[in-house]
Protein backbone atom coordinates (compact mmCIF):
# COMPACT_ATOMS: atom_id res chain seq x y z
CA UNK A 1 0.00 0.00 0.00
CA UNK A 2 1.03 3.92 -0.43
CA UNK A 3 1.14 5.51 2.43
CA UNK A 4 -0.94 8.24 2.97
CA UNK A 5 -1.04 9.03 -0.43
CA UNK A 6 -4.52 8.52 -3.13
CA UNK A 7 -7.33 6.30 -2.38
CA UNK A 8 -7.29 2.92 -0.60
CA UNK A 9 -9.64 0.43 0.22
CA UNK A 10 -8.94 -1.95 3.18
CA UNK A 11 -10.63 -5.18 4.05
CA UNK A 12 -14.06 -4.14 2.37
CA UNK A 13 -16.67 -6.40 3.03
CA UNK A 14 -19.97 -6.10 1.69
CA UNK A 15 -23.28 -8.76 1.33
CA UNK A 16 -26.39 -8.53 0.29
CA UNK A 17 -28.40 -11.21 2.17
CA UNK A 18 -26.92 -14.92 1.91
CA UNK A 19 -24.90 -13.09 -1.15
CA UNK A 20 -21.33 -12.14 -0.73
CA UNK A 21 -20.63 -9.07 -3.20
CA UNK A 22 -17.61 -7.84 -1.99
CA UNK A 23 -15.68 -10.03 0.02
CA UNK A 24 -12.04 -8.76 1.74
CA UNK A 25 -11.15 -6.81 -0.38
CA UNK A 26 -7.94 -4.20 0.00
CA UNK A 27 -5.90 -2.35 -3.15
CA UNK A 28 -5.06 0.98 -3.90
CA UNK A 29 -5.34 3.68 -6.47
CA UNK A 30 -2.59 6.18 -6.33
CA UNK A 31 -1.76 9.47 -8.03
CA UNK A 32 -1.19 9.89 -10.89
CA UNK A 33 -2.13 6.61 -11.99
CA UNK A 34 -4.73 4.63 -14.43
CA UNK A 35 -5.87 2.02 -12.98
CA UNK A 36 -8.29 -0.62 -13.99
CA UNK A 37 -10.89 -2.56 -12.57
CA UNK A 38 -12.10 -5.62 -14.35
CA UNK A 39 -13.99 -8.81 -13.70
CA UNK A 40 -17.11 -10.57 -15.01
CA UNK A 41 -20.57 -9.25 -14.88
CA UNK A 42 -21.65 -9.41 -10.91
CA UNK A 43 -18.04 -9.85 -9.70
CA UNK A 44 -18.77 -6.64 -7.48
CA UNK A 45 -17.02 -3.88 -9.56
CA UNK A 46 -20.02 -1.47 -9.16
CA UNK A 47 -21.06 -2.61 -5.48
CA UNK A 48 -17.43 -1.46 -4.72
CA UNK A 49 -17.37 1.85 -6.67
CA UNK A 50 -20.44 2.82 -4.76
CA UNK A 51 -19.08 2.24 -1.24
CA UNK A 52 -15.84 4.57 -2.43
CA UNK A 53 -18.65 7.31 -3.50
CA UNK A 54 -20.47 6.68 -0.47
CA UNK A 55 -23.73 5.76 -2.23
CA UNK A 56 -23.14 2.50 -0.32
CA UNK A 57 -21.71 1.27 3.35
CA UNK A 58 -19.71 -1.08 3.83
CA UNK A 59 -20.42 -3.97 5.96
CA UNK A 60 -16.58 -4.07 6.94
CA UNK A 61 -13.55 -2.39 6.15
CA UNK A 62 -12.86 0.99 5.24
CA UNK A 63 -11.99 3.30 2.37
CA UNK A 64 -9.35 6.14 2.65
CA UNK A 65 -7.90 9.37 0.98
CA UNK A 66 -4.89 10.10 1.44
CA UNK A 67 -4.17 7.95 4.69
CA UNK A 68 -7.51 9.56 6.43
CA UNK A 69 -10.84 8.35 6.33
CA UNK A 70 -12.59 9.44 3.56
CA UNK A 71 -14.96 11.85 3.86
CA UNK A 72 -17.96 13.63 2.69
CA UNK A 73 -16.31 17.02 1.28
CA UNK A 74 -13.88 14.36 -0.10
CA UNK A 75 -16.31 12.62 -2.29
CA UNK A 76 -18.33 15.86 -2.91
CA UNK A 77 -14.45 16.40 -5.13
CA UNK A 78 -14.79 12.57 -6.99
CA UNK A 79 -15.78 12.64 -10.58
CA UNK A 80 -17.62 9.75 -10.97
CA UNK A 81 -19.10 8.00 -14.42
CA UNK A 82 -21.80 5.49 -14.10
CA UNK A 83 -22.20 3.15 -16.65
CA UNK A 84 -25.66 3.74 -17.03
CA UNK A 85 -26.92 7.45 -17.61
CA UNK A 86 -26.70 9.76 -14.37
CA UNK A 87 -27.63 12.80 -16.25
CA UNK A 88 -30.71 14.68 -16.22
CA UNK A 89 -32.18 13.96 -20.08
CA UNK A 90 -34.44 16.90 -20.91
CA UNK A 91 -31.71 19.55 -19.10
CA UNK A 92 -30.21 21.47 -21.36
CA UNK A 93 -26.14 20.65 -21.81
CA UNK A 94 -24.66 23.80 -20.53
CA UNK A 95 -27.26 24.45 -17.89
CA UNK A 96 -26.72 20.90 -16.67
CA UNK A 97 -23.32 20.86 -16.18
CA UNK A 98 -22.88 24.06 -14.62
CA UNK A 99 -25.46 22.81 -12.12
CA UNK A 100 -23.51 19.85 -11.24
CA UNK A 101 -19.95 22.20 -11.02
CA UNK A 102 -21.76 24.38 -8.39
CA UNK A 103 -23.60 21.25 -7.06
CA UNK A 104 -19.55 19.80 -6.50
CA UNK A 105 -18.29 23.14 -5.04
CA UNK A 106 -17.42 25.15 -7.79
CA UNK A 107 -18.16 29.06 -7.61
CA UNK A 108 -20.36 29.95 -10.55
CA UNK A 109 -17.44 31.17 -12.55
CA UNK A 110 -15.75 28.95 -12.26
CA UNK A 111 -18.26 26.30 -13.25
CA UNK A 112 -19.16 28.89 -16.72
CA UNK A 113 -15.57 28.67 -17.60
CA UNK A 114 -15.21 24.84 -16.95
CA UNK A 115 -18.50 24.34 -18.87
CA UNK A 116 -17.55 26.22 -21.86
CA UNK A 117 -13.87 24.44 -22.07
CA UNK A 118 -15.03 20.88 -21.43
CA UNK A 119 -17.66 21.04 -24.18
CA UNK A 120 -14.69 23.08 -26.81
CA UNK A 121 -12.54 20.22 -25.85
CA UNK A 122 -15.14 17.46 -26.56
CA UNK A 123 -16.52 19.43 -29.93
CA UNK A 124 -19.61 20.25 -28.20
CA UNK A 125 -19.77 24.11 -27.87
CA UNK A 126 -22.76 23.93 -30.26
CA UNK A 127 -24.42 22.05 -28.38
CA UNK A 128 -24.59 23.82 -25.34
CA UNK A 129 -27.98 24.34 -25.13
CA UNK A 130 -29.33 21.09 -26.75
CA UNK A 131 -31.00 18.43 -24.00
CA UNK A 132 -28.89 15.43 -23.01
CA UNK A 133 -31.64 13.48 -24.79
CA UNK A 134 -31.46 14.67 -28.34
CA UNK A 135 -27.27 14.10 -28.13
CA UNK A 136 -26.53 10.99 -29.66
CA UNK A 137 -25.14 8.17 -27.69
CA UNK A 138 -21.54 8.75 -28.45
CA UNK A 139 -21.87 12.94 -27.50
CA UNK A 140 -23.98 11.50 -23.86
CA UNK A 141 -20.73 9.75 -23.07
CA UNK A 142 -18.68 13.05 -23.80
CA UNK A 143 -20.95 15.03 -21.79
CA UNK A 144 -21.56 12.28 -18.69
CA UNK A 145 -17.06 12.67 -18.67
CA UNK A 146 -17.29 16.18 -18.71
CA UNK A 147 -19.86 16.33 -15.91
CA UNK A 148 -17.30 14.08 -14.02
CA UNK A 149 -14.58 16.97 -14.74
CA UNK A 150 -16.27 19.85 -14.78
CA UNK A 151 -15.40 21.04 -10.97
CA UNK A 152 -11.57 19.68 -11.27
CA UNK A 153 -12.23 16.18 -9.42
CA UNK A 154 -9.59 15.12 -7.05
CA UNK A 155 -10.49 11.26 -7.96
CA UNK A 156 -12.23 9.89 -11.14
CA UNK A 157 -14.04 6.43 -10.42
CA UNK A 158 -15.39 5.61 -14.08
CA UNK A 159 -17.72 2.60 -15.11
CA UNK A 160 -17.43 1.46 -18.31
CA UNK A 161 -16.97 4.58 -19.81
CA UNK A 162 -16.14 4.01 -23.69
CA UNK A 163 -19.34 1.46 -23.81
CA UNK A 164 -20.50 1.92 -27.27
CA UNK A 165 -17.54 4.62 -28.60
CA UNK A 166 -15.84 4.75 -32.09
CA UNK A 167 -12.19 4.71 -32.09
CA UNK A 168 -12.30 8.43 -32.38
CA UNK A 169 -14.13 9.07 -29.22
CA UNK A 170 -12.05 6.25 -27.52
CA UNK A 171 -8.76 7.76 -28.20
CA UNK A 172 -10.51 11.36 -27.05
CA UNK A 173 -11.53 10.25 -24.02
CA UNK A 174 -8.07 7.83 -23.55
CA UNK A 175 -6.42 11.21 -24.15
CA UNK A 176 -8.49 12.98 -21.51
CA UNK A 177 -7.91 10.37 -18.64
CA UNK A 178 -3.83 10.35 -18.85
CA UNK A 179 -3.90 14.24 -18.89
CA UNK A 180 -6.07 13.83 -15.88
CA UNK A 181 -3.40 11.46 -14.56
CA UNK A 182 -0.25 13.58 -15.07
CA UNK A 183 -1.74 16.10 -13.17
CA UNK A 184 -1.46 13.74 -9.88
CA UNK A 185 -5.75 12.89 -10.18
CA UNK A 186 -5.75 8.96 -10.01
CA UNK A 187 -7.87 7.59 -12.30
CA UNK A 188 -9.90 4.31 -12.14
CA UNK A 189 -12.13 3.01 -14.41
CA UNK A 190 -13.82 -0.37 -14.69
CA UNK A 191 -14.61 -2.13 -18.23
CA UNK A 192 -14.56 -5.20 -20.37
CA UNK A 193 -12.83 -4.31 -23.11
CA UNK A 194 -9.53 -5.84 -21.89
CA UNK A 195 -7.42 -4.64 -24.89
CA UNK A 196 -8.32 -0.88 -24.17
CA UNK A 197 -7.45 -1.69 -19.88
CA UNK A 198 -4.07 -3.17 -21.33
CA UNK A 199 -2.81 -0.05 -23.40
CA UNK A 200 -4.44 2.29 -20.98
CA UNK A 201 -3.81 1.39 -17.20
CA UNK A 202 -0.48 1.44 -15.11
CA UNK A 203 -1.88 -0.99 -12.83
CA UNK A 204 -5.00 -4.31 -13.03
CA UNK A 205 -7.02 -5.12 -10.54
CA UNK A 206 -8.99 -8.52 -11.52
CA UNK A 207 -11.61 -9.63 -9.13
CA UNK A 208 -14.26 -12.94 -9.15
CA UNK A 209 -17.05 -13.43 -6.65
CA UNK A 210 -16.29 -9.76 -4.91
CA UNK A 211 -12.88 -11.29 -4.24
CA UNK A 212 -9.43 -9.73 -5.43
CA UNK A 213 -7.52 -12.35 -7.27
CA UNK A 214 -4.99 -10.57 -9.12
CA UNK A 215 -2.73 -7.32 -8.72
CA UNK A 216 -0.26 -5.56 -10.38
CA UNK A 217 1.30 -4.37 -13.83
CA UNK A 218 0.35 -6.56 -17.05
CA UNK A 219 4.15 -7.62 -17.26
CA UNK A 220 3.76 -8.40 -13.33
CA UNK A 221 0.07 -10.37 -14.37
CA UNK A 222 2.23 -12.32 -17.64
CA UNK A 223 5.19 -13.31 -15.19
CA UNK A 224 2.66 -15.44 -13.05
CA UNK A 225 1.25 -16.61 -15.26
CA UNK A 226 2.75 -20.11 -16.92
CA UNK A 227 5.01 -20.06 -19.85
CA UNK A 228 3.75 -20.49 -23.39
CA UNK A 229 5.39 -21.24 -25.87
CA UNK A 230 4.32 -21.20 -30.10
CA UNK A 231 6.52 -23.42 -31.88
CA UNK A 232 6.58 -24.71 -35.73
CA UNK A 233 7.88 -27.65 -36.57
CA UNK A 234 7.04 -28.27 -40.20
CA UNK A 235 8.41 -31.55 -40.71
CA UNK A 236 7.03 -33.26 -37.12
CA UNK A 237 4.14 -35.24 -37.54
CA UNK A 238 0.77 -34.65 -36.24
CA UNK A 239 0.83 -34.36 -32.60
CA UNK A 240 4.13 -34.80 -32.00
CA UNK A 241 4.17 -32.16 -29.49
CA UNK A 242 1.77 -34.65 -26.90
CA UNK A 243 4.30 -36.90 -26.07
CA UNK A 244 7.06 -34.48 -25.22
CA UNK A 245 7.00 -34.66 -21.24
CA UNK A 246 5.56 -31.54 -18.85
CA UNK A 247 4.05 -29.83 -21.94
CA UNK A 248 0.13 -29.13 -22.66
CA UNK A 249 -1.13 -28.34 -26.24
CA UNK A 250 -2.89 -25.46 -25.56
CA UNK A 251 -3.90 -25.08 -29.78
CA UNK A 252 -3.14 -25.59 -32.97
CA UNK A 253 -2.41 -23.31 -36.02
CA UNK A 254 -1.35 -25.72 -39.01
CA UNK A 255 2.07 -26.78 -38.32
CA UNK A 256 2.34 -24.08 -36.03
CA UNK A 257 1.49 -25.66 -32.02
CA UNK A 258 0.93 -23.11 -28.57
CA UNK A 259 2.72 -25.01 -25.82
CA UNK A 260 2.06 -24.48 -21.82
CA UNK A 261 4.59 -26.14 -19.84
CA UNK A 262 4.66 -27.36 -16.33
CA UNK A 263 6.56 -24.75 -13.89
CA UNK A 264 9.88 -27.67 -13.82
CA UNK A 265 9.81 -27.75 -17.41
CA UNK A 266 12.73 -26.15 -19.09
CA UNK A 267 12.00 -24.46 -22.66
CA UNK A 268 15.09 -25.80 -24.08
CA UNK A 269 14.31 -29.37 -23.69
CA UNK A 270 11.03 -28.62 -25.96
CA UNK A 271 13.44 -26.91 -28.54
CA UNK A 272 15.60 -30.06 -28.35
CA UNK A 273 12.14 -32.42 -28.69
CA UNK A 274 11.18 -29.94 -32.05
CA UNK A 275 14.67 -29.96 -33.74
CA UNK A 276 14.86 -33.76 -33.70
CA UNK A 277 11.48 -33.88 -35.67
CA UNK A 278 13.01 -31.88 -38.71
CA UNK A 279 13.14 -28.02 -39.07
CA UNK A 280 12.53 -25.74 -36.82
CA UNK A 281 10.84 -21.94 -38.57
CA UNK A 282 8.84 -20.45 -35.37
CA UNK A 283 10.37 -21.13 -31.93
CA UNK A 284 8.87 -18.36 -29.21
CA UNK A 285 7.36 -17.13 -26.25
CA UNK A 286 3.70 -16.44 -26.04
CA UNK A 287 3.15 -12.63 -24.67
CA UNK A 288 -0.16 -13.31 -22.95
CA UNK A 289 -2.91 -10.05 -23.29
CA UNK A 290 -5.02 -9.19 -20.54
CA UNK A 291 -7.88 -11.42 -22.12
CA UNK A 292 -5.90 -14.05 -22.40
CA UNK A 293 -4.43 -13.30 -18.26
CA UNK A 294 -8.02 -12.83 -17.53
CA UNK A 295 -9.65 -16.23 -18.37
CA UNK A 296 -6.09 -18.23 -16.80
CA UNK A 297 -7.18 -15.82 -13.39
CA UNK A 298 -10.62 -16.54 -13.41
CA UNK A 299 -10.01 -20.51 -14.20
CA UNK A 300 -7.48 -20.90 -11.76
CA UNK A 301 -10.34 -18.82 -8.98
CA UNK A 302 -13.23 -20.83 -9.90
CA UNK A 303 -11.10 -24.02 -9.56
CA UNK A 304 -9.86 -22.88 -5.78
CA UNK A 305 -13.42 -21.82 -5.43
CA UNK A 306 -14.23 -25.74 -5.66
CA UNK A 307 -11.50 -27.21 -4.23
Amino acid sequence: MTDGKGLQLESLGKRYGNIVAVRDLTFDVRPGEVFGFVGSNGAGKTTTMRIVLGVLLADSGRVLWDGKPITFETRRRIGYMPEERGLYPKMRVGEQLRYLAQLHGSTEGDAVSATNRWLDRFGLANRVGDEVQKLSHGNQQRVQLAAALVFDPLLLVLDEPFAGLDPEAVDGMSDVLHERAATGTPVVFSSHQLDLVERLCDRVAIIQHGRLVALGTIDDLRGKGPVQLWVDATAARPGWASSVQGVRVVSTDGTRVLLELDPATDDQSVLQAAIATGPVREFRRNVPSLLDIFRHVMTEGAVAATA
